[in-house]
């Protein structure tokens, strides 16, 4: 049943039951296309698999009003081919960086675009929220899906596979990039040495970490504005300004850590594996200490808020420690590997949000204290595991000369 808002946009009487089912179905699309897409990169490619994922992902934005207007099953089917095309991005933006980044830039390249995802957040929920104010909640997704989809056809003219098929850059750059490049050959074939990634321990440390750190990281994303609302009695519009400065912290954080990553290399004052380690453990268990904090604080949302933000700053540590990580034991296979890694993550963000409801379904300090306090249990789990098995060296089955 649909009905109008001002006469600007139709509003539909959805149960929250309803609700959850319309957002979870994006999240299961998703999770499908990781593996498959990684695999393919490495086959095929990365520019194809990211550009067809971005550009068909805009183009079902654009459709997303209209299957609301046709019904519930036709906009889950649009939200879920959303979340399958946009399941290959990440694995196949891993394999971009295997072939253009140079070691020492690394870690800040990959930072420097991770904050780019964390702005690009903060700007779409501030304008989106005026746009739906003002125009209309259909229109938001029709602006934003028609930029996307001008900007993916440029960006499929602008964009090359590798710097041997760039026709700008100079043969300078072009031998800089290719006698340091983190690939240093070709990317795999159509098999696969499962059996040897199955048993390496540096991948299992990895994959621990990723799995531990998403259970905290989507349990602030996903439940700061709650907290806000019903702990500390804020209105939602309230809440949802407060809810900015942790995604602006995030943002500096990763620019930050990522110069301070490679200046430490550069220099030799550390090295790489040691680096990984010491930015992965700040990465987790300070976030934690602090979030955990929070409960102990009472209703001093002012305090709340600086603790939240220190918290998503400082967890962007990580993006000097494990979340690199993959492209120093294993960069033939990153795509692939990161496909995997990637989906067990957000099994994790699926489940940390569920759980954090039922512990705080009473909505006592008490209750969210659980909340922390075991985000708190699993951090501390992830790093001992990582400390104890994470490498930074590329392995031997993952070697260029290798035969898979």
């Amino acid at each position: 049943m649909s009905s109008s808002l001002e006469g600007k946009a139709p509003v539909y009487d959805w149960t929250p039951e309803t609700c959850g089912f319309l957002l979870s179905s994006f999240s299961y699309g998703y999770l499908i296309t990781q593996i498959p897409g990684g695999y393919l990169t490495g086959i095929v490619g990365w520019k194809p698999v990211l550009g067809t994922g971005l550009l068909l992902s805009s183009i079902l934005s654009l459709l997303l009003p209209l299957a609301a207007e046709l019904g519930v099953v036709y906009l889950a089917l649009i939200q879920a081919l959303r979340g399958l095309s946009q399941g290959v991005i990440f694995p196949a933006y891993y394999t971009l960086w295997t072939k253009w980044a140079p070691p020492q830039e690394l870690t800040c390249l990959m930072n420097f675009s991770d904050a780019g995802t964390t702005l690009g957040t903060f700007f779409t929920l501030m304008v989106g929220g005026i746009t739906c104010q003002t125009l209309g909640w259909p229109a938001f997704f029709y602006i934003f899906g028609g930029v996307n989809c001008v900007w993916c056809l440029l960006w499929f003219f602008l964009v090359f596979e590798d710097p041997d098929s760039h026709p700008c850059i100079s043969t300078t750059e072009k031998e800089y990039i290719r006698s340091a490049s983190t690939q240093k050959g070709h990317c795999h074939s159509w098999s696969l040495p499962l059996f040897s990634m199955l048993k390496c321990g540096p991948l299992w440390a990895i994959a621990v970490a990723y799995f531990c750190c998403d259970w905290l990281f989507y349990t602030l994303l996903t439940l700061l504005p709650v907290y806000l609302n019903r702990i500390l009695h804020l209105d939602t519009r309230e809440s949802g300004f407060l809810s900015a400065p942790p995604y602006i912290g995030n943002w500096l954080g990763h620019i930050g850590i990522g110069l301070l990553g490679d200046f430490l290399i550069a220099k030799n004052l550390i090295r790489l594996g040691a680096m990984r380690k010491f930015f992965t453990a700040l990465g987790m268990l300070c976030p934690a200490a602090l979030v955990l904090t929070v409960s102990y604080i009472g209703c001093n949302y002012v305090l709340a808020v600086i603790l939240f933000t220190l918290s998503m700053t400082l967890i962007s540590m990580t993006g000097a420690g494990y979340a690199v990580n993959l492209l120093d034991v294993a960069p033939r296979y990153a795509g692939f590997l990161h496909g995997v890694i990637n989906t067990l993550g957000n099994l994790s963000g699926m489940a940390a949000p569920t759980v954090a409801g039922f512990l705080s379904s009473q909505d006592t300090l008490s209750g969210w204290r659980h909340v922390f306090l075991l985000s708190g249990a699993i951090n501390l789990f992830g790093v001992i595991f990582y400390l104890g098995f994470g490498r930074a060296d590329v392995q031997d089955w993952a070697r260029v000369e290798s035969t898979p």
